[in-house]
């Protein structure tokens, strides 16, 4: 279910009318901040705990740098850059976490950053180079939703990722943020094997990788998910990969993305999601995640038996 999310944060897209601008132009917003440092300043004291926060920063600024980032301005212990786009932002994001957790500890303490990017408009200044508007107020949103060794994102700046990119995307809710008047899909992007991307199924025997694949169709359409293409997008909006008419249904309503050998059905919906592997019986699924097996068909917003006129029917291999 929405819950809210209260984020203090300064407020970074505030201008004068004499600030000099320039022109709108579309960038990915990327805040990177130390988590608990506090703590650090505790247990370290100011000397060690500065000079620890120092050499993380160091470390972040030349990671922006070296991928055609630039760094906009230190906020304490945060960093705040752009990006030219939403898959340079990531790359850097999942750079950013492994060069942190890569650092010695210190005194047994590790450090640790939360990173949350958006991808928009922006418009720059001038004199300075710093930047405004609802991009950098969305994406240190992101970065306060995000716990330490998270990378959090939108829909909206997913959706702007490539296709293969798009598969370390996982959808944590839809969230009222402070400050947005409608609610906003929320994303992690997954930078290691974590033991949390469980499956409800169990295992089965596995094909070699390469030769999984799994076939959709769809209103006599046809789709084929395998390594070259892991991913995709269902809902009724407009630019998913397979639109979803049904009324039921939600905009971004699921997704099936490929993890190692198998394909996984997660939905990410209002309403859930139906589906009936051959030979079993209807499972509903809401905002959960299913080990696709067999064959079968999925209905969006509602059981197969209320309106069966239009279901995806799956396919596999494996």
């Amino acid at each position: 279910m929405p819950y809210n999310v209260l984020c203090e944060h300064i407020d970074t897209g505030r201008m004068t009318e004499t600030t000099p601008m320039n022109a709108e132009q579309e960038k990915a917003v990327l805040f990177a901040d130390i988590s608990g440092s506090t703590r650090l300043y505790e247990i370290l004291g100011d000397v060690r705990a500065l000079a620890t926060i120092d050499g993380c920063l160091g470390i972040l600024k030349n990671i922006t740098q070296e991928h055609r980032g630039r760094v906009v301005k230190t906020i304490g212990d945060e960093i705040m850059a752009i990006f030219p786009d939403a898959d340079t932002a990531v790359q850097t994001a999942c750079e950013m976490q492994l060069a942190v957790t890569g650092m010695p500890p210190v005194d047994k303490m590790r450090v640790a950053i939360r990173i949350g990017f958006h991808c928009g408009p922006v418009v720059e200044d001038e004199k300075d180079g710093d930047v405004f508007g609802d991009t950098v107020n969305t994406a240190a949103r992101m970065a306060n939703i995000a716990k330490g060794g998270q990378i959090i994102t939108s829909a909206i700046t997913v959706s702007k990722l490539p296709r293969v990119m798009r598969a370390s995307a996982r959808s944590l809710d839809v969230l009222a943020v402070k400050g947005k008047a409608e609610d906003i899909e929320v994303f992690e992007i997954i930078w290691q094997e974590s033991s949390e991307m469980t499956m409800m199924s169990g295992r089965t025997q596995s094909l070699p990788a390469a030769q999984a694949a799994l076939r959709l169709v769809h209103r006599g359409e046809e789709f084929i998910l395998d390594a070259e293409h892991p991913f995709v997008m269902l809902g009724r909006d407009a630019q998913a990969d397979i639109v979803i008419q049904d009324r039921m249904a939600s905009r971004a309503h699921a997704k099936i993305e490929r993890r190692r050998d198998k394909f996984v059905f997660v939905d990410q919906s209002t309403n859930g999601s139906y589906i009936t592997i051959n030979g079993e019986n209807e499972i509903q699924l809401r905002r959960e995640e299913l080990l696709l097996r067999g064959s079968g068909r999925i209905s969006f917003g509602h059981a197969y038996s209320k309106d069966p006129s239009e279901v995806l029917e799956f396919y596999c291999n494996y």
